[in-house]
């Protein structure tokens, strides 16, 4: 099994209404900003372990790094069910872990998938709060009209009667071997080692002794809301820290919308970002972080110790 180069701490922090599950690796060090590490959808902060492990000693050794679980993934569960989950309480969520950690000092943030996209959003909202920025294919989504909301709406209500009826529950497991099967299932580069790590981070046991993903089902209902391309191109113009974009070489992006939104627009909505560079990790998808975390790492050490 994988075994950590550096091991981190846990704890948990209150945020809100809930306990947040936080992964901390060094200690905060005056003058050098907290680097914080957002994972993506059903995914969880221990995620990031394989990239902390790549980053030089030299960077590692001289900052704080944090990777919560966000709500309703990891150990971040809720203090009572839920029937859906709003993008605009991951912003709430990350203002207040920022007060914990940082106080009222900038940080770098660092997030994957939705992490991407909760980043550059809260980039936009909290310009101040964010020296720098690297968004790990966090594309957004596709372009939406007003005429769509009638259908999202009702398409919302009948999935949260779904999810009440028990139809969009995750599927367990018999054991950890099963977890990381799965794993591996879905991301053909992930090497058994990790994927047996990861696995024992990513579910665990129920009350009868299946394997569960720690993931609200809660997370499978669509949003009420639609995409409007309009306002995250206003938050995207709102970021003052510089940002790097970060895609891996297979076309993720394409596969998942198959022609309703393609990189070429992703990256035409980057040009609102007023300081934007893009970057590419060479036979990666979109567990970019898994498959080259040395790149990663890389990628991100250089961006954040630039002068």
């Amino acid at each position: 099994m994988y075994q950590p180069l550096r091991p981190c701490r846990c704890e948990f922090i209150r945020i809100r209404t809930l306990n947040y599950h936080v992964r901390l690796w060094g200690d905060a060090q005056p003058g050098t900003p907290p680097l914080v590490l957002a994972h993506g959808w059903m995914d969880v902060g221990a995620s990031y372990q394989f990239v902390v492990d790549a980053f030089s000693a030299a960077f590692a050794t001289g900052r704080q790094i944090i990777a919560p679980d966000w709500r309703g993934f990891g150990l971040s569960t809720l203090p009572a069910p839920c029937d859906h989950y709003q993008m605009a309480d991951y912003l709430a969520d990350l203002d207040q872990l920022l007060d914990h950690y940082a106080g009222g000092a900038p940080v770098d943030l660092v997030g994957h998938s939705m992490g991407g996209n909760v980043a550059m959003m809260y980039a936009g909202v909290r310009p101040a709060r964010i020296r720098r920025l690297v968004n790990l294919e966090g594309f957004g989504m596709p372009a939406t009209q007003p005429a769509q909301a009638p259908k999202r709406y009702a398409q919302w209500i009948d999935e949260i009667r779904q999810l009440e009826r028990g139809e969009m529950a995750l599927k367990a497991y018999d054991d950890l071997a099963g977890v990381a099967q799965r794993l591996m299932k879905t991301n053909r580069r992930l090497a058994q080692n990790k994927a047996d790590w990861l696995a024992g981070h990513w579910a665990r046991p129920n009350a009868q002794g299946r394997w569960e993903i720690l993931g609200d089902p809660a997370h499978k209902v669509i949003s009420a809301q639609l995409f409007r391309v309009d306002e995250a191109l206003a938050l995207y113009a709102a970021i003052t820290a510089p940002v790097l974009a970060v895609q891996a070489s297979d076309d993720s992006l394409g596969m998942w919308w198959k022609g309703k939104y393609s990189l070429d627009e992703y990256h035409q909505r980057l040009t609102h970002v007023p300081n934007c560079r893009t970057a590419v990790v060479q036979d990666a998808g979109h567990m970019l972080h898994h498959d080259q975390p040395q790149a990663v790492a890389e990628l991100i050490e250089g961006f954040l110790s630039e002068v």
